[in-house]
């Protein structure tokens, strides 16, 4: 009788519309991940004081050693900005994997395995928050630097383009922060891979010196780097600042970035549920 009754709960499932099921399973799990960011007071500052102590410490200090020719209005704050923007959208990536590997490590992925929801709906609720994680801590560090004197002169259209740049990063680093805590169990193996982007992603690129400023062997490693196209694209678009590549090629390289991030996350994910 039991049997009977599960079968028929499952028929029932299999006949209830993809669409919906999808999306309501997918916007349960965000707001379960949300909920749980906003309602821890020591996460929020763990993950937002780093990126404002760069901008209020080092971006201040160095303003008055540091002069940029190629920065916003000359201002090593607002030249800085982008590149602390794009650190802390790896950093909110950054815990949204850590987020899934800890709810894989405690079982909790098991009971979203049988729950009857498409499967899609899981990888896009953690895609999802771990997403408007990254996207928050970069617009509150973008609101941080404003405050500390960043010029803003772009214009709503300047900045609807940098949101759009913004959002494919952010979507690119969840997909690969996904992916990685797909393939361990252990929390420090997965810290220790993360770390092996971390400082190369800030420090390979255009984010706390001009390109043209670059040894050869740097600047071939910047171009390489999504984080030197979001950066110079936001500047250009957000801070109305003078920009060393061109703007199509910073949107198609930040949206090429989250397509290859999103196709990580979902081939870990295939292939570690496959697994159970």
């Amino acid at each position: 009788m039991k049997n009977a009754t599960t079968l028929t709960n499952r028929e029932a499932t299999r006949s209830l519309p993809v669409g919906p099921t999808l999306i309501a399973a997918s916007t349960s799990i965000w707001r379960k991940h949300i909920g749980k960011f906003l309602g821890n007071a020591e996460e929020l500052f763990g993950v937002i004081v780093q990126p404002v102590l760069w901008v209020v410490l080092f971006g201040v200090g160095m303003r008055s050693a540091v002069a940029v020719g190629a920065g916003a209005g000359d201002d090593y704050v607002g030249f800085m900005l982008p590149g602390i923007v794009a650190l802390s959208a790896m950093g909110g990536a950054i815990g949204g994997g850590m987020v899934w590997l800890d709810e894989r490590v405690r079982g909790i992925v098991r009971e979203y395995l049988v729950a009857p929801v498409p499967r899609l709906s899981i990888l896009l609720g953690n895609v999802g928050s771990t997403l408007t994680k990254a996207l928050l801590q970069a617009l509150i560090i973008f609101g941080v630097g404003i405050l500390m004197g960043a010029a803003v002169t772009g214009g709503a259209l300047g900045w609807l383009v940098a949101v759009l740049l913004l959002v494919g990063y952010a979507a690119g680093f969840s997909g690969l922060a996904l992916a990685v805590a797909s393939t361990t169990d252990d929390l420090m193996a997965y810290h220790a891979m993360i770390m092996l982007l971390n400082l190369p992603v800030l420090f390979l690129s255009n984010a706390l010196y001009p390109l043209t400023a670059l040894p050869t062997w740097m600047k071939v490693g910047a171009l390489a780097n999504p984080t030197t196209y979001l950066v110079d694209g936001i500047r250009r678009t957000a801070l109305g600042a003078s920009g060393d590549l061109p703007m199509l090629l910073c949107l198609a390289v930040t949206s090429a970035f989250a397509v290859l991030g999103l196709a990580a996350a979902s081939r870990a994910f295939a292939t570690k549920t496959r697994r159970g």
